[in-house]
């Protein structure tokens, strides 16, 4: 009885959705400016419900770590790519850990259920 049950929640419920972040562990090269790094990053929105995504830099204890991108907070169609870069100085790479994108929902009207999601990449 309980698989059946289980087999009915499957085909009722729709299925999860969640952006992507590429790469999966980014490498931190020479900047054209001293004393900075960089890495190239790419987010592709499978999410119908999201357009903006927070980007954000972390050590390994989850305390963030200053970085400098074009925007912080993206907006991205549903069905696209959006690549950008990220900066960080020299001094905080090497506490830097994690570079996250978490999907940032809408307050409205809407009666369904919104999930959040967060996608961390962990530095070379």
């Amino acid at each position: 009885m309980r698989s059946l049950f289980v087999i009915l929640v499957l085909l009722v419920s729709p299925p999860a959705q969640a952006h992507e972040m590429t790469p999966a562990h980014p490498k931190l090269t020479t900047a054209f400016v001293a004393g900075l790094l960089k890495t190239e990053m790419s987010i592709f929105n499978k999410r119908p419900n999201v357009e903006y995504y927070e980007i954000g830099v972390f050590d390994k204890d989850w305390k963030t770590i200053p970085f400098v991108t074009s925007y912080r907070l993206m907006k991205i169609k549903y069905l696209t790519h959006a690549k950008f870069d990220v900066y960080i100085r020299e001094q905080d790479a090497k506490r830097a850990v994690y570079l996250c994108s978490l999907s940032k929902l809408r307050l409205d009207t809407q009666r369904t259920a919104n999930v959040s999601s967060k996608i961390c990449s962990r530095f070379k």
